[in-house]
């Protein structure tokens, strides 16, 4: 039996403390804050996330707090003209073997820490930000802020964009701030006329660089909105509190119906989206980094917690072995992921011209989609969807 030391306590963290406990190691989970929590709002979840919560034995669970949905929804956002439909139902479910749901962040990992909780294999410790990493023979200790050493056989880092592990294994420097930001808010359901809340439905209102997404969450109790738009700023902006009327100003050149949904919300936050270069290597001997510590994405793939899931049971499962086979089963697990993941990294970079086209871009765009066949529009997606830890995670 091998001890793990993981770095962060958010979803990714969690979920990896489950997997690489389920192949017979200890683990510590190291948090920064005082105490293990999650903030933000609605999160999609494709089948390849499905199959790994599934894997980390929390999909049942997961499926009783989420909402199923039955159809990604594409609307021209200025002219209020629904272009397309993927739809989510039947066939879709047959190919890709579960439904595709939209759940709270923090019920989703209220889910994880309540299964840790209860994994005598796992120890939870709060106010413990992480500065750095050391190595030795056999060993590799996180560094801590007070100066203390916790030692493990591996360390995984898990701590998010600005990864102090990252920072010292990496050493790429800050995150890319990509003029992109992205105002949220939720509305209580019974506040949303009916007509607009489409409750089986995750939709998208384009237009000129901005948009706006929708979906129902926390059990279809509120109407998670999230409005993006480019803009020339590089500050980093996280949670910021932007006034209601500048929201609604951002957005005045939609069409009348994302306009009302806009004016549907208050207490908006604004969050600067940032996402790093695909980087060929997150292993240092007995360190290895995750989730958004080795590839942060922008959102607009909606592939952020599948790949951190897919991260976590691809790597507990590599780690089902021999303490000293750690580091090679480290330099393996970045071996398999790294391709996938850069992929959709660059994908979720290019969707901006899907989201944000204008004038004619807009209207060939619109064209091209609406002429697609409910199969092509499931091929389309397939790679991402299907999860990889199907597949034999020992070979190659």
């Amino acid at each position: 039996m091998a001890k793990a030391v993981i770095v962060g306590g958010g979803i990714g963290g969690l979920a990896t403390a489950l997997s690489v406990a389920e192949a017979g190691h200890q683990v510590v989970v190291l948090e920064r804050a005082d105490r293990f929590a999650e903030i933000g709002a609605g999160i999609q979840i494709a089948p390849n996330g499905i199959h790994a919560l599934d894997a980390l034995g929390v999909g049942r669970g997961a499926r009783q707090i989420a909402v199923q949905m039955d159809e990604l929804r594409f609307m021209d956002g200025v002219t209020d003209r629904h272009v397309t439909s993927l739809p989510l139902t039947e066939q879709y479910q047959q190919r890709f073997g579960t439904p595709y749901l939209v759940v709270h962040r923090a019920e989703l990992h209220r889910l994880l820490l309540d299964a840790c909780l209860a994994s005598a294999a796992i120890s939870l410790r709060s106010s413990c930000p992480a500065i750095g990493y050391e190595q030795s023979a056999g060993v590799a200790a996180v560094v801590l802020q007070s100066g203390e050493r916790v030692a493990g056989d591996v360390v995984i880092g898990a701590d998010g964009i600005h990864s102090q592990i990252r920072r010292q294994l990496v050493e790429d420097g800050a995150p890319r701030v990509s003029g992109l930001v992205v105002y949220r808010t939720m509305v209580a359901m019974e506040e949303v006329p009916e007509e607009l809340r489409l409750p089986t439905s995750v939709t998208w209102w384009t237009g000129p660089e901005r948009h706006l997404v929708h979906y129902p969450i926390a059990g279809g109790r509120y109407l998670n909105l999230a409005g993006s738009r480019y803009t020339t700023s590089r500050e980093p902006i996280a949670g910021k509190p932007v006034p209601t009327e500048f929201v609604r100003a951002e957005f005045a050149v939609m069409g009348p119906t994302t306009r009302r949904l806009i004016a549907l919300g208050s207490e908006w936050k604004a969050w600067a989206l940032v996402d790093r270069d695909p980087v060929d290597s997150w292993v240092d001997g007995r360190v290895a980094l995750l989730g958004d510590a080795a590839h942060p994405m922008l959102h607009y793939a909606a592939q952020g917690a599948c790949q951190v899931l897919e991260d976590a049971v691809v790597l507990g499962r590599l780690l089902d072995c021999p303490a000293a086979d750690l580091p090679e089963r480290l330099t393996r697990y970045n071996a398999q992921r790294r391709h996938r993941t850069a992929r959709i990294q660059q994908v979720a970079r290019q969707s901006i011209q899907l989201w944000h086209a204008s004038g004619s871009a807009a209207q060939i765009r619109n064209a091209a989609l609406s002429a697609m066949s409910e199969r092509e529009l499931h091929d389309h997606i397939a790679w991402m969807h299907t999860p990889p830890m199907l597949q034999p995670v020992h070979a190659g």
